[in-house]
């Protein structure tokens, strides 16, 4: 994105002023006026000018300078293009953020190839980045969990204010912690210049026992003291199925079955939800080594990552969770996603929804 802001791109505007109309024949204006009116345009839609600032300039009232900068818009003396860049769909992100109630929502352009075979498209990653470098402020605490999305997000950041770092979930596999969670922690912290705690431990232990001592152990036992500092996280999100769900892939095919009875359709950060967004199989939260549900939900920003057409589902069980806030995807997914029924309650009510039903162990 050459260095610019994902703010500045999608609000960035080009004014062009004329004597004559973009589309039709501007009414007549003497030179004066034309002049006059050029120069006010230029203070206001280009140098941030007020209208007081002004109107005193040029010893007009306010309300004269508001009736000069409306008739030439009227008369397409002033022409205001707003663009954005070519892979992000402003219209979507609009719909997508007003649909689910979201902080944000930003839509990106699916891959040439086919988007139901490449979930999170490697530019989901890149547009993440450069919105985490707006969301991040000095002194907060960014919490990254395990995913694909995230990692690929990490690798691109190239700007962050002085933040620290904490991984929010254990790895996939231990052997791969140079090459994902805690790799991303460390570039993170690299660019913001802060503190990384990372996390040596898998995602999935055998049994709760096992999780649990492995919690007590100092360097993850502290990983977890920021969990409810943590201000801002970026998240994936997994589909019920093979490859598109790490924890589907760690578990055995009991019990997949298992989970599969009581409704799965999406998993985020090992836990598990169904289709209306309400969690199920908590038990299997009790041997995963990742950040609790009712921690996510105090986070105050929590963007999730994800994409194609095959995660579509998962993405809308997971948004109507209300665990997440913002939301980075692809136009595969957010053409499914607001094609799908009623709208669902706003994410940003953060009610916990477990209430809504029996939840099965």
């Amino acid at each position: 994105m050459n260095g610019e802001s994902l703010s500045e791109l999608v609000n960035s505007e080009e004014i062009a002023v004329s004597g004559m109309s973009a589309g039709r024949p501007a009414l007549r204006m003497g030179p004066a006026e034309l002049v006059q009116a050029a120069a006010m345009a230029r203070r206001f839609y280009l140098e941030g000018k007020s209208k007081i600032q002004i109107a005193e300039e040029f010893g007009v009232s306010r309300f004269k300078v508001a009736r000069v900068l409306e008739t030439a818009l009227e008369r397409d003396l002033v022409r205001i293009e707003i663009r954005v860049p070519a892979e992000l769909d402003a219209e979507r992100s609009d719909r997508l953020r007003a649909r689910y109630g979201l902080r944000h929502a930003v839509v990106v352009e699916s891959p040439a190839e086919s988007a139901e075979e490449s979930p999170d498209p490697e530019n989901l990653g890149e547009v993440a980045a450069d919105l985490l470098g707006e969301l991040v402020n000095e002194g907060d605490v960014l919490g990254l969990a395990w995913g694909r999305s995230t990692i690929h997000m990490a690798a691109a950041l190239d700007r962050l204010p002085p933040c620290t770092v904490v991984q929010l979930t254990g790895v996939y596999d231990a052997g791969t912690a140079e090459r994902g969670s805690v790799e991303a922690v460390r570039r993170a912290a690299q660019v913001s210049g802060g503190e990384a705690h990372p996390i040596y431990a898998p995602m999935l232990l055998p049994d709760p026992a096992t999780a649990a001592a492995l919690r007590n152990q100092t360097g993850i036992a502290r990983a977890f003291e920021y969990f409810d500092k943590v201000t801002v996280a970026a998240v994936s999100i997994g589909s019920w199925e093979p490859g598109i769900s790490t924890v589907h892939d760690m578990l055995t095919d009991d019990e997949r079955a298992h989970y599969a009875s009581l409704g799965v359709a999406a998993e985020m950060s090992a836990h598990l939800f169904d289709g209306q967004g309400r969690r199920v199989g908590r038990d299997l939260g009790e041997r995963c080594i990742t950040v609790e549900a009712d921690r996510l939900r105090r986070i105050p920003e929590v963007v999730a990552i994800a994409g194609g057409q095959r995660k579509a589902g998962a993405i809308d069980a997971v948004l109507r969770s209300g665990l997440v806030t913002s939301l980075v995807t692809d136009t595969a997914a957010a053409d499914l996603l607001l094609e799908t029924g009623p709208a669902p309650r706003p994410a940003l009510d953060r009610a916990d929804p477990d209430s809504e039903g029996p939840q099965g162990r």
